[in-house]
């Protein structure tokens, strides 16, 4: 039987433990799997609601710092004073000013066609088909093969 003990200290007694400790036990293993599962969405709302707090409390405490200095936050870290958000991409890294234009790519011309199917066609870029690999296997040239441009 899996059980799980949390003991947690009531804020508003004092540093005594002997009767101000409030115990938690929780015995997993009876809860149901939607009783799990509800147990998990509010376990991970707490723990999103505490993480924008604690985010919030050290914003303002980094805000008080800088302003003891006679700074702003976006001086301190950087960002250009005046837009609100600097610019960021992936990673943490400046995002590009302007983005670049995709890059248009035509259809190649067959350089190479099958001897007896003509359907079959290989540019000569990229890995080579099964029927080139075929035809070098057998000791013959791709020169062979090449599509007279004349």
């Amino acid at each position: 039987m899996k059980t799980v003990v949390r003991s947690v200290r009531h804020p508003a007694a004092p540093d005594n433990k002997s009767n101000n400790t409030l115990r938690f036990r929780m015995e997993l293993n009876k809860l149901s799997l939607i009783e799990l599962r509800r147990l998990k969405q509010r376990v991970e709302a707490e723990i999103k609601k505490r993480d924008d707090s604690a985010r919030r409390d050290l914003l303002k405490k980094m805000q008080r710092l800088a302003a003891d200095h006679g700074m702003t936050l976006d001086q301190v870290v950087g960002k250009p004073s005046g837009t609100g958000e600097s610019k960021q991409g992936r990673r943490g890294r400046p995002a590009a000013a302007v983005a670049k234009p995709a890059r248009k790519t035509g259809k190649v011309p067959q350089k190479y066609r099958h001897p007896e199917n003509a359907d079959l066609g290989w540019t000569g870029r990229g890995r080579k088909p099964l029927w080139i690999q075929d035809w070098i296997a057998a000791g013959k040239s791709v020169d062979e093969l090449l599509i007279d441009k004349s």
